[in-house]
């Protein structure tokens, strides 16, 4: 029976282009819920950092924005594209905007809530920037709070890049 991978999602970029996350089998990915207007809006440029740093490695940073926290990131995908380049210099994908929460969660982050529930078992994503690190098997490794700074994360990062292939598929 198929286990269910993140390579079994399709998701629409901020071009409004579709996505199999597929594309990336063999890679490993740091997926994040993002907005615009939140204190934790400066983890942009962490985040771009992860991605210069580990990008060439194997490493693909994914940016979901979502308005569900507090309504902090309002804006139209091309407003949301722009204010992170312009901004942050933000070079690593961005996705279209989604919900991560509730009946209209898109149905990747329904999966990664699942397969790593937060504090005491909650599958609710809390806030925005609320990360996940998923491996070259297209597991779930870790999720992470949005209080923990990207930066914080690179050890995590090169374990999970050096883990052994033969776990691939």
């Amino acid at each position: 029976m198929h286990q269910p991978t993140v390579y079994d999602f399709e998701v629409r970029q901020i071009d409004g282009q579709d996505l199999a996350l597929s594309a990336f089998k063999g890679k490993v990915m740091l997926i994040v819920n993002t907005a615009s207007q939140c204190g934790f809006t400066p983890q942009f440029a962490g985040l771009e950092a992860l991605h210069k740093t580990y990008g060439g490695q194997g490493l693909v940073v994914l940016g979901f924005p979502c308005n569900q926290f507090g309504a902090q990131d309002p804006g139209s995908d091309a407003e949301i594209a722009s204010f992170c380049q312009l901004n942050y210099g933000v070079d690593f994908p961005m996705m279209s905007k989604i919900d991560v929460n509730g009946p209209a969660a898109h149905p990747l982050y329904k999966w990664l809530s699942a397969q790593a529930p937060g504090l005491l078992g909650s599958k609710a994503i809390k806030w925005n920037f609320t990360k996940f690190l998923v491996g070259m098997d297209g597991q779930v490794i870790k999720r992470y709070a949005p209080l923990d700074k990207p930066a914080g994360l690179g050890k995590a990062i090169e374990a999970a890049l050096a883990a052994p292939p033969a776990s691939l598929f």
